[in-house]
């Protein structure tokens, strides 16, 4: 296992929007972090695997940096989801990229401000 990081700055424009991407990766995400520079208290961000559009991570209002290990629900060979079975409750695992990017999405982050992703994936070589 090799944890590799990639930081993905992104700078708003006037509207307070912006996208911006990581380079191509491929391995498990094991986390992203959100280092809060100065985007305004309103923003919002979602964040997808560009080539497939899987959903990564989408949060509103953030108004804090923080670190974040998202996880995809899972599910059977029948396409059932996979549950705990005292619980109901999903079973989660890494989200898995396969030569992609991840693409950040910001709005609502005010006129030229900014702020970064840190990925943490693993490469599992």
């Amino acid at each position: 296992m090799a944890i590799r990081k990639f930081t993905v700055p992104v700078t708003t424009a006037s509207g307070g929007g912006a996208t911006a991407y990581s380079p191509w990766l491929t391995g498990y995400i094991e986390s992203v972090e959100y280092v809060k520079d100065d985007f305004a208290d309103t923003v919002d961000f979602t964040i997808t695997a560009n080539e497939t559009g899987e959903s990564i991570l989408a949060l509103t209002n953030r108004t804090t940096s923080g670190v974040f290990r998202p996880r995809a629900a899972t599910c059977g060979t029948d396409g059932a989801a996979a549950l705990y079975a005292d619980t109901g409750t999903a079973v989660n695992d890494r989200i898995a990229l396969g030569r992609d990017r991840i693409k950040v999405v910001i709005a609502e982050g005010g006129d030229t401000k900014s702020g970064a992703f840190i990925i943490s994936v693993d490469d599992a070589r």
